[in-house]
């Protein structure tokens, strides 16, 4: 569907102002902490929550919202039994999955509460209790992207972080592993322990976690003052730490490439999670068969590694921008390979990309910040994903190796622990490069599709000369460099052209092309249209 560019740009100055994914927020109140208590047994899939959440009211207040599924008819959900406040007295309902919280007195701005609540029940996703691969029962977190809501009352959205306790008491024959730093564990009565974990560092519900299991552990090192453990079943121990010991390597790379690691510890652990991995911050959960003994998890490793800095540390602040957290994790893993294995493997990895964003725009165009999706699961997709590493390839390719890192290396930086947009990237770039970046984030982050490029070569009117013919086939015209290879019989040398028409004509002086090979340093995200294959007299394409 052709955009008119005046809609794009009003959309794209809309979006990037505040968030649009259809969240009710309330900024009147922060949330500054959750202290969760959640006890487990072995005899059912109940479990006991105590909550007790600490608030800043930043204005006036009289109604407050927590997400928390209600009991289904399958009996799934929670039911909640009571809620407090330590300033007075409140009236509050649990229906539609919110908590309403009516505060009866006056709740001043500018002041500090805890509301405390009392709940329990089976959870129906978000903590998920099963078998392992083993056969042996295991818990674990798995919140991504909204879907805490399940056992922990909280504002299940990123744009309020905060920081996190887990108090967990389980039978004592399982270790947690959980967020932050292990504060405490202890044996308790009738077998069973109490295991502490603390965040001092504000999360988004989204990557705050606790996992339980028979586990083995393992500290594999330290980089720069940080710990790094891996967790896995007792069963796959040999082949685990062999296989998760891997981290150590992106960690450190990541590390001095972007900035301080901004957690205490990181913990790689095997989990029963839905994904390949989840960048739970400090505690990354990896799929039970990640564990092979072969040493194939480091790409895996390397990509939620970088999410510790992009996605966690810092968030998008609305779901639609989801590329700032999958399209840098995607790219910094492509980096990693780079500077680890070399560039002929960096090449092949942006290759890859390019043909996924290509396939997917063929079944399903759409812009990499998309407001028509309200799946937030659908969100996890190759414009996300792989689009989004390529807007920081050619971003990367356009400032400079120096600039690009260092508006990397300052966007981390201010954005550190926070949340952020589309525009607050686009200015730290602009910042960093001095130059007006509106139209290049305009063109391949708000408009579905990139250039389709038909290439060929004629002979010019005047003898001696060629014209190279670059048509854009697509609706919507793209402004870019291309890169061509040009080939005769005797040379082969780089033309590098600037594209901003339908049709580009670049006259060259020469006696023959043999071969143009369009984009040989993997520089552009493009489509190549070729002319249609004749067929012989037979029928046979030739």
């Amino acid at each position: 569907m052709k955009i008119i560019s005046s809609i794009v740009f009003f959309l794209y100055s809309f979006i990037t102002v505040e968030g649009n994914d259809g969240y009710k927020r309330n900024y009147s109140v922060d949330i500054l902490n959750y202290n969760f208590s959640i006890s487990v047994n072995d005899t059912n899939n109940i479990i006991l929550g105590h909550s007790e959440i600490t608030l800043h009211f930043v204005g006036a207040i009289k109604t407050l919202a927590f997400d928390l599924k209600n009991k289904s008819i399958d009996g799934r959900g929670m039911s909640v039994q009571n809620v407090s406040f330590d300033k007075g007295s409140l009236i509050w309902t649990h229906i539609d999955n919110k908590i309403i919280i009516t505060f009866t007195d006056s709740v001043r701005p500018d002041t500090q509460g805890i509301v405390s609540i009392d709940y329990s029940g089976v959870p129906g996703d978000g903590l998920i209790i099963s078998d392992n691969k083993f056969g042996m029962r295991t818990f674990f977190a798995d919140n991504w992207p909204d879907r805490a809501r399940n056992w922990l009352p909280c504002i299940d959205h990123p744009y309020d972080k905060a920081t996190v306790d887990f108090k967990v008491t389980s039978p004592d024959h399982y270790e947690v592993v959980g967020s932050g730093q292990l504060v405490e564990e202890s044996c308790m009565p009738h077998h069973t322990k109490l295991t502490h974990w603390k965040e001092d560092v504000p999360l988004a519900t989204k990557v705050m976690a606790i996992g339980i299991a028979n586990f083995a552990s393992r500290l594999e090192g330290n980089i720069n003052g940080t710990p790094v453990w891996s967790w896995v079943f007792a069963e796959n121990r040999t082949e685990g730490f062999n296989d998760y010991s891997a981290g150590m390597k992106p960690l450190a790379f990541y590390c001095k490439l972007l900035g301080p690691y901004p957690y205490e510890k990181l913990a790689n652990v095997q989990s029963k999670t839905i994904f390949g991995g989840l960048e739970n911050a400090g505690c990354i959960f990896y799929s039970e068969n990640s564990v092979t003994g072969k040493g194939k998890a480091e790409n895996l490793m390397a990509h939620e590694i970088a999410h510790q800095w992009f996605g966690n540390s810092v968030t998008e602040n609305d779901w639609h921008h989801i590329w700032l957290s999958e399209g840098f994790a995607t790219y910094l893993t492509a980096v990693y390979q780079e500077k680890t294995y070399g560039k002929e493997k960096f090449d092949e990895t942006m290759k890859t990309a390019r043909d996924s964003v290509i396939s997917l725009y063929l079944r399903k165009p759409g812009p990499i910040v998309d407001t028509t999706v309200t799946d937030l699961m659908k969100l996890l997709n190759h414009n996300t994903y792989q689009k989004g590493a390529w807007v920081l390839h050619m971003l990367r390719r356009e400032l400079g190796d120096e600039v690009f890192w260092q508006g990397m290396k300052s966007y981390y930086e201010k954005f550190r622990d926070k949340n952020a947009l589309t525009i607050d990237f686009q200015r730290e770039m602009e910042k960093a490069s001095r130059k007006d970046l509106n139209s290049f984030f305009k063109q391949w982050l708000f408009v579905a599709g990139q250039p389709d490029l038909k290439i060929k070569s004629i002979n010019a009117d005047k003898k001696g000369f060629i014209d190279i013919i670059i048509e854009q086939t697509q609706n919507r015209l793209f402004s870019f460099d291309i890169e061509l290879q040009i080939k005769d019989s005797k040379s082969s040398y780089l033309l590098k052209i600037p594209v901003s028409e339908r049709i580009t004509i670049k006259t060259i002086k020469t006696q023959e092309i043999t071969e143009i090979i369009p984009d040989p340093n993997t520089n552009l995200l493009f489509r190549l249209i070729l002319p249609p294959r004749h067929k012989d007299s037979k029928g046979s394409p030739r």
